[in-house]
């Protein structure tokens, strides 16, 4: 099933909705091009979550944490990264295992790392300058 999202605002209350139903150890692989709405997806989650970090794309710094909500949320993104052994080596499996949530932006390069429950969030970019977005499971 797929929902229509028209706006960045309604993207990022579609990650607050997810919010509510986030626990420890919730791992979300999104999937989408470049502009896409991962990031403000990701904006929702976190403020969902209670905490009013900026939220921004970590293509450069790898791996940005907020803290002070009611999880910590550990955002990746793999855009610049080419094997797995990258991943691995900043922490991925250790981020995995600490309490809070994961969020893993272009996860679609590294689906053997991602654990077994993961939350798969597919964006893509419509005519009309929305957004499709559906998820699996």
């Amino acid at each position: 099933m797929h929902n229509h999202i028209p706006t960045p605002e309604a993207m990022q209350a579609h990650g607050r909705g997810f919010a509510e139903r986030a626990v420890d150890g919730t791992v979300i692989a999104l999937v989408g091009d470049l502009g896409a709405g991962k990031t403000h997806w990701t904006k929702g989650l976190v403020a969902g979550l209670g905490c009013d970090a900026e939220v921004t794309s970590p293509t450069f710094g790898l791996v940005h944490e907020y803290t002070g909500g009611r999880l910590p949320v550990f955002h990746f993104d793999f855009h610049r990264i080419d094997t797995p052994e990258e991943v691995l080596a900043i922490g991925w499996d250790e981020y995995i295992d600490r309490e809070g949530v994961v969020v893993a932006e272009w996860a679609g390069k590294f689906p053997a790392l991602m654990p077994y429950g993961t939350h798969w969030i597919h964006i893509e970019a419509t005519e009309d300058g929305g957004r499709l977005l559906w998820k699996n499971p």
